[in-house]
């Protein structure tokens, strides 16, 4: 009889602890599960979160590379503007540089125009061409041989050659001939004797201004002509 009671007895206690640790348990189950359910939405969360970082930093590396890209090409337009400046410097320097040259041009011709007056006639040639020819002749060379001689002795001087013909012919043709006889005064001058040409002002008038009458022989030999005038500074002028 006691054994049986014993049992019953060990039995009971047996079911109490299984319902005790039931009840116990099963809590401790719930707040596993909750716990093990947040931390995979926190796994979860945090697996987004990494990816976001990761785009963000895939973002900020493009924007580096778009800002050094920049950069460069910022640095690109410095330099290519700084080239354009030096440029436009040089081009500055050198219209100064242009300018001087004309002010002093300018200053030179003031000054010739100013002396002007100062210089006075002292020698007057009349050198004379065949008909329709423009080629010195031998006693042509020799009258500017004896002129350049008197030159050569001058410190201060000018030069005027004119050019003329009788009025046979164009009037075109005439001033073009003109010319020619002129052209060929100038050269002896400035090629036999090294006489400059800054100093020879030159002009072809054709038949204009005759020195004689064009209605005889004689008269139109004397208008085919070059008139060589020789001006000379006078004392104190330059």
């Amino acid at each position: 009889m006691c054994a049986v009671v014993f049992s019953l007895a060990v039995v009971a206690t047996g079911c109490a602890t299984k319902k005790y640790v039931r009840e116990t348990l099963a809590p401790v189950q719930q707040k596993v599960g909750d716990l093990e359910k947040k931390t995979a939405e926190q796994a979860s969360s945090i697996d987004e979160l990494e990816k976001g970082v990761s785009r963000a930093d895939e973002r900020a590396t493009s924007a580096d590379n778009r800002a050094g890209a920049a950069a460069r090409e910022a640095a690109r337009a410095n330099e290519q503007a700084a080239m354009a400046g030096k440029a436009a410097d040089n081009a500055r320097g050198m219209a100064e540089k242009e300018t001087g040259r004309a002010t002093d041009a300018e200053r030179v011709l003031a000054t010739r125009i100013e002396n002007a007056d100062n210089f006075k006639p002292v020698s007057t040639e009349s050198i004379l061409f065949g008909f329709g020819r423009s080629d010195l002749s031998e006693e042509a060379q020799a009258q500017l041989d004896e002129a350049a001689r008197k030159i050569a002795g001058m410190k201060h001087y000018l030069i005027e050659v004119q050019g003329f013909t009788d009025k046979t012919g164009s009037a075109d043709y005439n001033l073009e001939l003109s010319r020619k006889r002129a052209a060929s005064v100038v050269r002896h001058l400035t090629v036999q004797h090294k006489i400059p040409l800054h100093r020879i002002h030159v002009m072809g008038y054709g038949a204009e201004s005759p020195a004689a009458d064009n209605k005889t022989r004689d008269g139109r030999k004397q208008n085919r002509r070059v008139e060589v005038r020789v001006y000379a500074a006078e004392m104190g002028s330059s």
